[in-house]
């Protein structure tokens, strides 16, 4: 029974904190919030980019956690730990690409109010917020893939203290050079 729970139960649980994580902070949105930034999603590109790439990287993550998560006689599989650096620094990424989408929007709002010949329909605050709105969903897409994809890495570093002590193995010495 321990070593299936060392080998099978823990890792999967462990994996599926992340998962759990995303789902709670999306939960914690206001439903008016949330349905906002769905509607104003629909037709942009770069919130689009952000989504895509993030899940890709969030599942891939996952998926390598779980392996670096198996417990193998006296260690643990490092194979994909390599893997799960680069892709942690990877999250990075989306606030910086949250941030060309408001970049973006700003600027398509600024260049929308300069335009000669406009009604007040076009400058009213409903057409202001209209164009705005890209720049919010942008930054929310941005920080929202970026602590997704941090969680897997930590979640395996904890994870694996967890497991190590219920089978026995060596203590890591902190601050050693791997």
């Amino acid at each position: 029974m321990r070593r299936f729970l060392i080998q099978l139960v823990l890792p999967t649980f462990f994996c599926l904190v992340p998962v759990a994580g995303a789902a709670l902070v999306a939960l914690a949105v206001p439903r008016e919030a949330m349905r906002h930034y769905l509607e104003r999603i629909r037709n942009s590109p770069i919130d689009w980019l952000i989504l895509t790439l993030g899940a890709v990287l969030f599942v891939t993550q996952i998926l390598l956690a779980w392996r670096a998560l198996r417990w193998r006689g006296d260690n643990f599989d490092e194979r994909p730990d390599t893997w799960l650096t680069h892709l942690a620094a990877a999250a990075e990424w989306f606030p910086l690409l949250g941030l060309i989408g408001t970049v973006a929007a700003i600027l398509q709002t600024f260049s929308a109010l300069g335009a000669p010949g406009l009604t007040p329909e076009q400058t009213s605050p409903r057409a202001i917020i209209h164009n705005y709105a890209p720049a919010i969903t942008a930054t929310g897409s941005g920080l929202f893939m970026a602590l997704m994809n941090i969680l897997p890495t930590w979640i395996v570093l904890i994870g694996r203290d967890l497991i190590r002590s219920l089978a026995g193995g060596p203590t890591p010495t902190r601050g050693a050079a791997r």
